[in-house]
């Protein structure tokens, strides 16, 4: 879905392990590594699309994770003009994206990227939390910035709020 501003409704999708490493995935036909993330279709909340995403991109069902939180509001980034599609109606200058984070509780054995025949990734490993944000590309940069910036004091004790 593409909002009046042509931003495409997104979740994008962040999954801890018990150590606190995020899991960074290979896209299949790019030399990129990147969280799963997809677009969220009509009549499908942000929620349901995080859950339809997770097993369709790394293979993990609602059971082998536990939902920690989500960032408050709609992040944003815009593509590059070589990357609009002119020709498609409407024009989608970018995402709007909605962040969560989940912890895996089931195995690692349970992360598969080739559920289907056109898998979004091929390979997959555990970094450091901090890690995607020098790995991104640069359009998304200021995007994982904010999202891994609100959701960290939901896994590590020196980025809570006291009040």
């Amino acid at each position: 879905m593409i909002d009046e501003n042509g931003f495409r409704s997104n979740v994008g999708i962040i999954i801890c392990n018990r150590h606190d490493q995020v899991l960074w995935a290979r896209r299949t036909q790019h030399d990129s590594w990147q969280f799963p993330q997809g677009g969220i279709n009509p009549n499908e909340t942000a929620l349901q699309a995080v859950y339809r995403e997770l097993t369709e991109e790394v293979g993990l069902r609602p059971e082998h994770v536990k939902m920690l939180g989500m960032t408050q509001n709609w992040l944003r980034y815009k593509l590059p003009k070589r990357y609009l599609r002119y020709r498609n109606k409407p024009l989608c200058v970018g995402q709007k994206q909605r962040w969560f984070i989940l912890r895996l509780i089931g195995d690692e054995e349970n992360i598969r990227l080739h559920t289907d025949d056109m898998p979004e990734f091929n390979d997959w490993c555990w970094v450091n939390y901090w890690k995607p944000v020098e790995d991104i590309v640069f359009f998304k940069r200021r995007v994982y910035e904010k999202a891994l910036h609100e959701l960290a004091p939901l896994l590590f004790s020196k980025y809570k709020k006291t009040n």
